[in-house]
């Protein structure tokens, strides 16, 4: 039920642009002032959470651990699973944002003839990657509607995007692969019934959304053929905050632009957040030094002496044998 009423919404999201443009005519609502407050609570949104985060105060050393820790010399150590320098650390970063390590290593579990088993998960460390590196460079693709003249770069990716230079408009490789990799996500959300029972709402509805977006701009680059000289003067308008509507841009166009306002605008209070909370995970960000260094809070207050539980015992000794309470030392 969570995904269909996660696709009804999506629905109501096409119907609303397309009532908007197409019979209500606020053309100049859906391609200029709804933009500019999506990519402004965007910038906030997001701002606000990372800041947050950052100034979250983490006391001690929580990292996820999947290897030999660092011990006696002649134990091997694992220095990527289970880092204790700051370079260690970086290069697990690295591998776990641009290649999702820990998700390659992700096994799944079920019982089988009573018998709990384990096996690789490897599909969805292909597919995440396929999902994200498309969205990627679609994102860096759509640059090209920002600037004038394009930048070498943009035009660089564009060109190995669509290398195989199959059709009229050439077909870029991503435009497939994202609703591979989207694809993939959803229906094991669909398929899986543990994955199923723990969906919510929140889960479905940014893979629709994003399947929303990535079909109605694979429609207009292949099926509706829009005037991309003018949607291109419309975003120029908007970049340079002189903003226009011109003639002949198709109301697909704003259908597409409208969930992605949406998009931008869901991001900063949505699961998607990831996307920048990973850089801040102590769980991956910090290394697990707890047997080189001795770490204290930074809000420790000096004046308290450790209290041991002698100590303890001593001053609470009476009330604990009136409560019934075990003692170490009898009164």
């Amino acid at each position: 039920m969570n995904a269909l009423y996660s696709l009804v919404l999506v629905f109501a999201l096409v119907l609303i642009a397309l009532f908007g443009v197409g019979t209500a005519h606020m053309a100049g609502l859906f391609g200029t002032l709804l933009p500019y407050v999506a990519v402004a609570v965007f910038l906030v949104g997001f701002s606000r959470r990372i800041i947050g985060w950052a100034k979250s105060p983490v006391p001690f050393r929580i990292p996820t651990t999947g290897g030999q820790q660092k011990s006696l010399d002649f134990i091997q150590h694992d220095r990527f699973d289970n880092p204790v320098t700051p370079g260690q650390t970086f290069i697990r970063m690295v591998l776990e944002i641009c290649c999702f390590r820990s998700l390659f290593r992700n096994t799944t579990a079920a019982l089988k003839d009573g018998r709990v088993t384990y096996a690789s998960s490897k599909w969805l460390w292909l597919f995440s990657l396929l999902f994200h590196y498309s969205f990627l460079l679609i994102v860096i693709r759509h640059m090209r509607l920002f600037f004038e003249p394009v930048p070498a770069c943009i035009g660089f990716v564009e060109m190995i995007d669509g290398i195989m230079q199959i059709g009229v408009p050439r077909l870029y490789m991503s435009d497939l692969l994202i609703l591979a990799g989207l694809g993939f996500l959803l229906g094991r959300r669909l398929k899986d019934p543990k994955i199923r029972y723990i969906s919510l709402v929140t889960d479905y509805f940014p893979l629709l959304l994003i399947i929303g977006i990535a079909l109605s701009g694979i429609y207009m680059r292949y099926f509706a053929h829009v005037d991309i000289v003018a949607i291109k003067k419309l975003t120029m308008g908007l970049v340079t905050f002189s903003p226009v509507i011109p003639e002949g841009v198709s109301v697909v166009f704003f259908i597409h632009l409208f969930l992605v306002c949406v998009l931008l605008v869901y991001f900063p209070f949505s699961k998607l957040m990831h996307m920048g909370g990973v850089f801040l995970s102590p769980t991956r960000n910090m290394p697990n030094d707890t047997r080189i260094r001795h770490h204290e809070n930074p809000w420790n207050d000096p004046n308290i002496k450790p209290h041991s539980y002698a100590a303890y015992e001593d001053e609470f000794r009476d009330v604990m044998i009136e409560a019934g309470l075990p003692v170490e030392k009898e009164a």
